[in-house]
């Protein structure tokens, strides 16, 4: 629950107006927000009365809020215009950048800027042409040869520190990726004149045919076949964005013909275990991340990993990770359960896969360790430990599951324990 702060309005209030200002806001935050909304906000002000803060925020709060996922983008936007007395300032040193002095960095927190953008709605985002000289008229010219481009910049942006203009930009870079996967060589063989193995009954039957004289000798090669992908999505209060990123990255890599994969099955994991594997197969992601999100009920709830992953092991094991399956665990580790029966979860689910590899958002940080008794737990039990937070960490998928000796940071955190 948010502090609570006396409420500011501007000078000569007029509460219609600001409601109505509030919800345009958060619509083009990405809420779905329609007249009938705005008029049953300020019928419902008026039921309840304008004279206290806690009553008044959690009466906004019910008419305009009916997803979980729009809590975070609903109290930053509340915060920024009714409670903090200079969120202009605040908001204008996200969307603009200081060209006039030295302004102090501060990272924004999850939805910020995307609150940002909502109230000020393209102010300041370019400058003016005439910007570009100084007083005496003369052009001022800028040595860019050593930025980056903002694709570059875009791929290494943590997704939690987004706009709404760069996670739309960001989903659309992820929709071109793809996951490919080398095949499997099964038991089974095949016949063919580049083998390398003799197939013997193949020979005898073709000596038969000749009435026993041997001719020339069957070859045959090993079969290859595709693994399943398996994927185990936290969605947690604390991973809530990052898995919705990932699995509109692996709707695109379910949806990919010719990517190798012999079928993609993914579930999400918070206080239950959720299939959303049907889902994945609506063509447009939009619906399809609609439906997965209607049907797992603890979007941004608790953690229990141990618990979720033992009901895997025991109800969809046998299905989904038989003949050689990769398996992609997603979630940073914070589990508040017996450290034990989380270890013995993941050790029979790395016996089960023949890849287990773990994308953590908390590798982002430079002085990441080993710390939580989660992830204590996890990390003996994953051929590889990887980073989760950016374009180019899911890029560094491929190469993950290319190459299963790149165990990534694993090595050095099982040094640190």
């Amino acid at each position: 629950m948010p502090e609570y702060a006396p409420i500011d309005l501007p000078d000569d209030p007029k509460l219609v107006q600001n409601i109505t200002h509030f919800a345009r806001a958060l619509r083009r935050a990405g809420l779905p927000i329609g007249p009938g909304r705005v008029l049953d906000s300020i019928r419902a002000v008026a039921a309840a009365g304008f004279n206290d803060k806690r009553d008044f925020y959690w009466t906004l709060h019910a008419v305009f809020v009916n997803r979980p996922e729009q809590r975070a983008i609903f109290s930053q936007i509340y915060r920024l215009y009714w409670r903090d007395p200079r969120f202009m300032e605040h908001m204008m040193s996200y969307m603009i950048p200081a060209v006039r002095g030295v302004a102090e960095e501060r990272v924004a927190q999850a939805a910020e800027k995307r609150a940002a953008e909502a109230l000020l709605d393209g102010l300041g985002a370019t400058p003016d042409a005439d910007d570009a000289q100084n007083d005496e008229g003369t052009e001022i010219e800028v040595d860019a040869s050593m930025t980056i481009s903002e694709e570059e910049r875009l791929k290494t942006l943590d997704f939690e520190q987004m706009s709404t203009d760069e996670m739309a930009r960001c989903k659309r870079m992820l929709a071109k990726l793809t996951l490919p996967v080398p095949p499997i060589a099964s038991r089974r063989s095949r016949a063919t004149h580049l083998g390398r193995r003799v197939d013997s009954r193949a020979t005898l039957r073709a000596a038969l045919r000749q009435g026993g004289e041997l001719q020339k000798l069957s070859l045959k090669s090993p079969r290859l076949r595709w693994p399943n992908l398996v994927v185990l999505c936290d969605i947690s209060g604390s991973m809530s964005t990052y898995s919705r990123v990932i699995l509109h990255f692996l709707h695109a890599v379910a949806n990919e013909k010719g990517a190798g994969w012999a079928q993609v099955h993914a579930f999400t994991f918070g206080t239950g275990l959720t299939n959303i594997t049907r889902h994945l197969a609506t063509r447009d992601v939009d619906a399809a991340l609609a439906a997965a999100g209607a049907e797992a009920q603890d979007w941004e709830g608790g953690t229990r990993i141990g618990d979720c992953i033992t009901a895997f092991n025991r109800d969809w094991s046998r299905r989904v990770t038989g003949q050689g399956a990769v398996v992609l665990l997603i979630t940073d580790g914070l589990d508040r359960g017996s450290p034990e029966h989380l270890g013995a979860a993941m050790q029979r689910l790395h016996l089960s896969a023949r890849q287990l590899i773990w994308i953590n958002p908390l590798l982002r940080w430079d002085g990441f360790s080993a710390k939580a008794t989660g992830i204590r737990a996890i990390l003996p039990h994953v051929d590889t430990f990887r980073a989760g937070h950016s374009i180019a960490s899911i890029e560094g998928l491929a190469d993950a599951i290319s190459r299963p000796s790149n165990s990534g940071e694993k090595a050095r955190l099982m040094a640190a324990l």
